[in-house]
């Protein structure tokens, strides 16, 4: 008995094998946690200075072009220097946006064009820290380890996504947008301080400044691998369609339950978590392809489901369900693109990565405030949640060599096992 229930749970090896995994496992969880603060005392300021479901989806069409722009540039920079540095500067420059938004709050009558500048601003840094983020990971722990690092990463995502937005929600509701930011800026600066902490990730030698040529050899190499290709695709359609949480306050006041805003923006972490703690087949499963298709496929059907819904617990519980679906397709993907991607080309790797992740929900909030606005909140989550079941479909047909990956015959899987097995992708502890 013991022995089935330790195969399910949670592989702690990269917890256990390496410092700087455990520091940025830690200080994932206090960003997030500041984060999330902001992330839901912004729309819901927005909401109450403007009453309009377009302006505050007009966020993501605000975030675009920053995160698009800096995040390619951001995969450059991130094969080109020390990607610690990447890392800590933004995290910074993050604190200081999130004073700003602060200082606005605490004036007798709060502006509006601040929290789009800070927003466009915050997609910028964030364009530049994913890339030296997520392609740390490889850098960190060892080739046979990815799996299991990718589950617990997301556990602590989940480890703030439940509490977190919940938390927010009543702190926002109860005593103002000021606490709200205000824990926001804290939790930058302990994470700074953290991320100080972390050992030097000098780039590989040899490698070539940051470069409009650098980001179109990392685009190349992604056009030609069409199992890298579908993951990209997959997850922006299911972002793009199926990505309703910028009009959850409106889906809120259409089901009569504020006091629900808050379990809306958490019950998606729930679902994930739960997979997270079963994750441990996670490293015996070497067809990651079939985990981002249907995971994506069950995210749009569980929030088509949340869109039907009237009554707010089933609502819940749809969401619940979408958070697992998500948690899936994460997993297959993070796992592919860290057992393919070759080292030299992997900060321009992971600044597409930010790219097929980031955009689809920017969009997404577009493309549901705006629909919102036009038919309401409930009608704006099914149709997005059966389009993106469609979606995924189409491009699984287009692109079968997603569906088929297997990470024991990939070529690309098993050279990049080999470069760290001699050296050329070197996992530092």
């Amino acid at each position: 008995m013991i022995k089935k229930l330790a195969a399910i749970l949670p592989d702690l090896t990269p917890w256990r094998s390496s410092r700087d995994f455990r520091l940025l496992w830690v200080q994932g969880l206090v960003t997030y946690l500041g984060s999330v603060m902001a992330l839901i005392a912004l729309p819901l300021q927005i909401k109450e200075l403007t009453g309009s479901p377009l302006a505050v989806g007009a966020m993501g069409a605000v975030e675009l072009v920053p995160l698009v722009v800096f995040g390619l540039y951001g995969g450059a920079l991130a094969d080109a220097v020390d990607r610690r540095k990447v890392i800590v500067l933004t995290e910074a420059g993050l604190g200081v946006l999130a004073a700003l938004l602060l200082l606005n709050a605490l004036l007798p009558s709060p502006m509006l064009w601040p929290l789009y500048l800070v927003a466009a601003g915050v997609a910028a840094l964030a364009g530049l820290q994913r890339p030296a983020l997520d392609s740390l990971l490889a850098r960190i722990v060892p080739h046979d380890q990815l799996p299991a690092a990718a589950a617990l990463n997301a556990l602590r995502w989940q480890a703030g996504a439940i509490g977190g937005p919940a938390l927010a929600g009543l702190v926002v509701a109860y005593a103002g947008n000021v606490p709200a930011y205000t824990t926001t800026v804290v939790c930058f600066f302990g994470s700074v301080l953290m991320c100080r902490r972390l050992s030097p990730v000098p780039p590989v030698e040899h490698a070539a400044k940051p470069s409009l040529r650098g980001i179109a050899e990392g685009a190349r190499y992604a056009w030609s691998r069409p199992v890298l290709l579908g993951t990209y695709a997959v997850d922006l359609a299911a972002m793009f369609f199926a990505f309703p949480n910028t009009i959850f306050p409106f889906l809120a006041d259409e089901l009569d339950a504020d006091w629900a805003l808050g379990l809306m923006y958490s019950a998606g972490a729930v679902g994930s978590l739960l997979v997270s703690l079963t994750s441990g087949w996670a490293s015996r499963t070497p067809r990651h392809g079939l985990l981002v298709v249907f995971g994506a496929a069950g995210w749009g059907l569980a929030m088509a489901a949340a869109g039907w819904a009237s009554n707010v617990w089933l609502v819940l519980a749809c969401l619940g369900l979408a958070g697992a679906g998500d948690m899936l397709s994460g997993l297959g993907r993070s796992t592919i693109w860290n057992q393919t991607i070759p080292d030299r080309l992997r900060g321009r790797l992971a600044g597409i990565e930010v790219l097929s992740y980031s955009v689809g929900p920017q969009l997404g909030q577009v493309r549901a405030g705006a629909m919102a606005g036009w038919t309401g909140a409930r009608p704006a989550i099914w149709s997005g949640g059966l389009a993106c079941v469609a979606a995924v479909g189409l491009l699984t047909a287009a692109l079968p060599k997603l569906v088929s990956y297997d990470a024991r015959t990939d070529e690309d899987a098993l050279r990049r096992r080999a470069d760290e097995s001699t050296g050329t992708a070197p996992a530092t502890p």
